[in-house]
């Protein structure tokens, strides 16, 4: 590309960021890094009314734990800053002006009073009520009023509103880079508020002028935006500027495949919505988020990756920088895109697998630490290596085995009836003995002389080997048998047998 590319993703502040818009960052991050670009992060809280505290620390962490960083934004200053809406204020009154000096605007007095009894009573015709061109000139605004009038109502401190002045009998040709041609009869467009008489500007005029004066190249954003389209590029043209590309991505859409995917859908079904938990400052409400419920940022971010794009291969696992080289807006469909919980898990299941012993067992250790278990790391990372593949979350491997750290207290009693026969007290009473006698004490050369003993005495395996497994496990599960006693160790392997012997 001859521009040098540069993206934005323009959160606002008034909650915990969803995963669609983890999706949205995500792809500009994609994009911007596939052209050597630029992610910006721009925090739009113009609406001071829906600010919700802690809601931009949440966003801007979110994407560091998700490792997708932001390149410029608050904290990490570039040379266009601020990147906060409310600490650019006073930028936005000149070029509401400049839309009324080349009359690309005008002030409006309308009460919303008087607005909502002029939309009442077409209603009740079943008519629906737009401030536009065929009937602004019905209205109380600058388009009918003197100037002189005009000035004397905004120094009287009267309230008003700037509205853009939409184009009449115009088709306005606009092209979405995933949707294509899109052609809008300017006639159906209404005359949006862009700048109010308490200084702060509406979402659609800060963010062009931001994105004109950030030098953003593309805007990738979700297809909920795809209506403000017509209003943006016509701004654009306003100011005589040159529009950036546009593109809108797919919703995400619920489990079942019907209606944008919400926080409910989540509580419902039970998976995480939000990339963090979020703990609402007003209710005290918690919510799950990904990290918090175990699930790694490279699952989250390769799970959301195909929410509405595909390589056209029929590869699934993706490291960032294969995303990176993969991605392509050609690539991203226009169709709302299913979320799938299974598939998460899918991914995560094979990151799991994916990441190191070393790694998963520091987790695991967090864990144990917290249910009050006292043993060395190098401990903890022999029991992931015997336990991790059947794993799918770190916690997972207390469930998998809680036995390598504490005796069992009950044995399963259906195996116990099975395996445990008249005579197994006094078999088991033997292999304790031989194991006793096992040095070094190791996987093999346990195996070797239990399975040795087993085959001298013409015993069947399963007399011996399940009523073993059943002394140190609890019940009929784990890995070999043998690696189990070698990692618990020679006096609690005797101790545990002696106990299912008394018990049993």
């Amino acid at each position: 590309m001859s521009q040098q590319v540069r993206v934005r993703f323009a959160p606002s502040p008034t909650g915990p960021l969803h995963i669609g818009g983890v999706r949205t960052a995500l792809f500009n991050f994609l994009f911007a890094k596939k052209h050597g670009g630029t992610f910006v992060l721009r925090i739009e809280d113009t609406d001071q009314n829906r600010y919700v505290p802690g809601a931009e620390d949440y966003i801007r962490e979110s994407l560091d734990w998700c490792g997708i960083p932001y390149d410029e934004g608050p904290g990490r200053e570039g040379d266009v800053g601020p990147y906060k809406q409310s600490e650019r204020k006073e930028i936005y009154a000149a070029f509401a002006k400049a839309l009324l000096d080349s009359k690309n605007a005008y002030y409006a007095f309308d009460t919303a009073a008087q607005l909502s009894t002029l939309r009442s009573e077409l209603e009740a015709k079943g008519e629906t009520f737009i401030y536009n061109w065929h009937n602004r000139m019905q209205l109380d605004n600058s388009l009918v009023l003197s100037e002189e009038e005009v000035q004397k109502r905004i120094n009287a401190g009267e309230d008003y509103v700037i509205r853009f002045k939409a184009p009449q009998d115009e088709i306005l040709q606009l092209h979405d880079e995933i949707r294509g041609d899109i052609n809008i009869n300017t006639n159906i467009l209404d005359d949006k508020v862009l700048f109010k008489s308490d200084g702060m500007p509406t979402y659609h005029l800060a963010n062009i002028v931001d994105d004109h004066l950030m030098n953003i190249t593309h805007v990738i954003r979700g297809e909920e935006w795809l209506p403000s389209l017509a209003l943006h590029v016509l701004l654009y043209r306003a100011f005589e500027w040159e529009a950036p590309k546009f593109a809108h991505l797919p919703l995400i859409l619920k489990p079942v495949g019907k209606g944008k995917l919400n926080k409910r859908d989540g509580d419902k079904l039970g998976f995480p919505v939000f990339p963090l938990q979020w703990k609402d400052p007003k209710t005290n409400e918690i919510s799950s988020g990904y990290r918090e419920d175990g699930y790694l940022p490279e699952a989250v971010i390769n799970m959301l990756a195909f929410l509405g794009w595909n390589p056209g291969t029929e590869q699934e696992i993706f490291s960032l920088e294969e995303l990176i080289a993969a991605f392509d807006l050609t690539r991203v469909n226009k169709a709302g895109a299913k979320f799938d919980p299974e598939k998460t898990k899918w991914f995560q299941q094979h990151y799991l697998q994916e990441a190191s012993n070393e790694t998963v067992s520091a987790s695991f250790m967090e864990l144990l630490i917290k249910k009050g278990v006292n043993v060395s790391l190098n401990y903890v990372t022999t029991v992931t290596a015997l336990i991790k593949e059947r794993a799918t979350f770190v916690a997972d491997l207390w469930e998998l085995g809680s036995y390598f750290f504490e005796a069992p207290t009950a044995y399963d009693e259906k195996a116990a009836k099975k395996g445990w026969k008249e005579d197994t007290g006094e078999l088991m009473q033997q292999v304790a003995t031989i194991i006793k006698g096992v040095d070094p004490f190791d996987a093999p050369t346990l195996q070797d002389a239990v399975k040795g003993w087993i085959t001298r005495n013409e015993l069947g395996f399963g007399k011996v080997m399940q009523p073993l497994r059943l002394s140190l496990v609890g019940a009929m599960q784990g890995p070999d048998v043998f690696a189990i006693a070698a990692t618990i160790g020679k006096e609690e392997t005797i101790a545990r047998i002696q106990k299912a012997i008394n018990t049993l």
